[in-house]
């Protein structure tokens, strides 16, 4: 039987963002039917931010705050949905280095800043398996 492989020491997944054309109708399910709890909005890449808590990870809802921004494009081209999946690594700049050694496609070269005043860095989709990822520490 197949032993599960386990994340990298320290290794966790932080939340999933989800692109939205509206929070509030988006709060409707996830506050009020679910009960999550919200933090208050912020802005990041043109985008409005709301986390909301779901055990030790969050789900971010992502609606577009300007027209060009990453978030609007990806509505535009395939509707609502998973825009990516955040792990949280112990140190950020040796997780890329690691990523940049093995040949992997880098949106962000180096860790600029996100929401909740952390530093990310995003992967392109295209190097890991059509998903894109964003690293925070």
């Amino acid at each position: 039987m197949p032993v599960p492989h386990e994340a990298g020491p320290g290794a966790t997944i932080d939340h999933v963002g989800l692109a939205v054309r509206s929070i509030a109708e988006a709060l409707a399910f996830y506050r009020d039917v679910l009960g999550l709890p919200v933090s208050a909005p912020e802005s990041a890449d043109g985008a409005t931010v709301v986390s909301l808590s779901l055990g030790g990870s969050q789900i971010e809802l992502l609606e577009a705050a300007d027209p060009t921004s990453p978030i609007a494009r990806f509505i535009a081209r395939r509707g609502p949905g998973i825009h990516h999946v955040c792990v949280r690594v112990p140190d950020l700049d040796a997780a890329l280095a690691r990523c940049r050694a093995a040949g992997y496609r880098l949106v962000d070269e180096a860790p600029r800043p996100g929401a909740h005043g952390r530093r990310v860095a995003f992967l392109h989709p295209t190097a890991t398996a059509g998903i894109l990822v964003e690293l925070t520490d």
